[in-house]
């Protein structure tokens, strides 16, 4: 790689670290990955009142899942030192609300990405014969599905679609899978979902600095004036995904599941994989967004 990108050892450190330092966290897992990598989740806060927060679908927007543990991190902290953070007493909001936190949903798709395939694994000709043994542009999980377009919301419609996008099959990119939920990790995430009273809930990608709040159109009740909200925080533009973008992803499967809020947040700007050194820029333009949103309900 030409830079450096967030791995799913790093994380699983950053992890182990955060617990230590801020024990009042729960650390857990919503289910494992299709090699077996566990998926972590992290809970923070008491309250009723619970928003998901899910990063790094795509193996190249690894970035993301820096963005959360920056977060868990920076919370932490206030909680420790008894601060405050987007106005609001990090003490109070952990009493009051309950912040979900999957941090890397794709972790076989970033080794991949980062690492090549191992020859180890049993799909690894498959893999190579997908990719012609370079993964440096893979977007999709250890079997060369697309994570965000493997979500029961428009599934039908896309999958007429991807012969006219010259996809047959899996690949680095934008093949949906065979059913909805086909792959271990949505699986694992909509269980979750639908085991857990989740109120709002944000998809963190990259790039573009957009914020996409509607599915085909319909933004469920509040999501307009969050949006806007959370724009005039980040400077992002609040945008309609266009293209194969504008089905199947998380997002879409949330709002037309439950019609509650649910956001996709292209994080950053430039070309996919952005690099580890733009972390500081990007989550201080989000830092209010992630503070604030549980207090939106």
């Amino acid at each position: 790689m030409s830079s450096p990108q967030y791995s799913y050892q790093t994380l699983l450190s950053d992890l182990s670290s955060l617990s230590k330092e801020s024990p009042f966290f729960t650390f857990s897992s919503i289910g494992k990955s299709l090699v077996g990598r566990s998926l972590p989740l992290v809970i923070a806060g008491k309250g009723e009142k619970s928003v998901l927060y899910v990063g790094a679908h795509h193996a190249m927007e690894s970035l993301t899942s820096l963005i959360l543990i920056r977060f868990l991190s920076d919370y932490g902290r206030a909680i420790r030192r008894r601060e405050s953070r987007a106005g609001i007493a990090a003490e109070t909001l952990f009493e009051m609300r309950r912040i979900f936190v999957v941090p890397m949903l794709n972790p076989d798709g970033i080794e991949l990405q980062q690492n090549g395939a191992d020859p180890a694994n049993p799909l690894t000709d498959r893999l190579n014969a997908m990719s012609g043994g370079d993964f440096r542009s893979w977007q999709a999980n250890g079997r060369g599905v697309d994570l965000n377009h493997n979500y029961d919301a428009g599934f039908d419609a896309y999958k007429k679609k991807e012969p006219s996008l010259g996809i047959y099959g899996g690949g680095p990119t934008r093949f949906s899978g065979i059913y909805p939920e086909s792959e271990p990790e949505t699986a694992a995430l909509c269980s979750f979902i639908r085991s857990r009273d989740v109120l709002l809930l944000l998809s963190l990608h990259t790039q573009g600095e957009e914020i996409y709040a509607d599915y085909r159109g319909h933004v469920p009740p509040g999501g307009v004036a969050m949006a806007a909200r959370m724009a005039g925080m980040s400077g992002y533009r609040v945008a309609e995904p266009e293209g194969p973008a504008a089905s199947g992803g998380l997002k879409d499967w949330f709002i037309l599941t439950y019609d509650r809020p649910g956001f996709t947040l292209e994080c950053g700007k430039g070309k996919n994989p952005l690099p580890l050194s733009d972390i500081d820029d990007v989550y201080l333009r989000l830092r209010d967004v992630l503070f604030s949103c549980p207090t939106f309900l």
